[in-house]
């Protein structure tokens, strides 16, 4: 009886995270990235040590994750009326989840950069002393490949809706162009950054969805990065 319970247990609790993954964006977002992270440790030597922050700081953004779910859904629940305290633990839930993905940032920032270093610089190299006007025919081949794209989804107009992101895919291919141009850290940084917003900002407004979204800033990366590497410039 009491293995039955522990079981049922065990059953509720994944099929609480199965639910806040099915109905909570932001949840898919992270375990993306969490892929992403694991799939980057098989190709770098990533220390035990290295390895045990990594899995502490994914499980603290995941649980912080799952604990502001529960309250917006606790909140949902007793509350059917605007209330500015429910307004405030709603807020304070999402900014524990944003302290903690920001210390993700940091901590894969930290174990990863020097492991990356020695590649970027290599890339750098090959590129800093590309023909300025090729950028432009690179940046110019992506917008003609994604308007095709779109086209053959058959979805939204050029610059609203459908997939990909329009939007996306030239903020994020833009970004890239930077990051393969330039040796400054802050300026990649902020360029993804920026082209980050611009996504978020389609989302908001309800233009594209998150699939779109995604899809679009992968599809601007890879492209370009593609472009680079066909045209002889990496």
């Amino acid at each position: 009886m009491k293995m039955r319970k522990m079981f049922d247990s065990f059953n509720y609790a994944i099929e609480g995270l199965l639910h806040a993954v099915r109905t909570q964006r932001n949840m898919r977002i992270h375990l993306l990235v969490t892929l992403l992270v694991f799939t980057a440790c098989f190709f770098y030597d990533v220390s035990k040590i290295e390895l045990l922050i990594l899995c502490i700081t994914i499980t603290m953004v995941i649980t912080t994750e799952l604990i502001n779910t529960a309250i917006e859904f606790a909140i949902d629940t007793t509350t059917n009326y605007y209330h500015p305290l429910a307004k405030i633990a709603k807020n304070v839930s999402a900014g524990a989840v944003l302290v903690a993905a920001i210390n993700a940032v940091v901590v894969g920032y930290i174990i990863f950069w020097n492991k990356l270093e020695y590649i970027n610089f290599i890339v750098i190299n090959k590129i800093k002393n590309s023909n300025p006007y090729m950028i432009f025919i690179i940046l110019f081949i992506v917008c003609i490949i994604t308007l095709g794209v779109k086209a053959i989804y058959g979805e939204g107009t050029p610059l609203r809706g459908g997939m990909p992101s329009g939007h996306s895919t030239i903020a994020f291919s833009i970004a890239t162009t930077i990051a393969l141009l330039t040796e400054e850290t802050v300026a990649i940084i902020l360029s993804y950054l920026l082209a980050t917003i611009v996504a978020q900002s389609r989302v908001d407004s309800k233009i594209h969805s998150i699939i779109e979204v995604i899809a679009g800033a992968a599809f601007g990366t890879l492209l370009t990065i593609l472009l680079f590497k066909v045209l002889g410039k990496i």
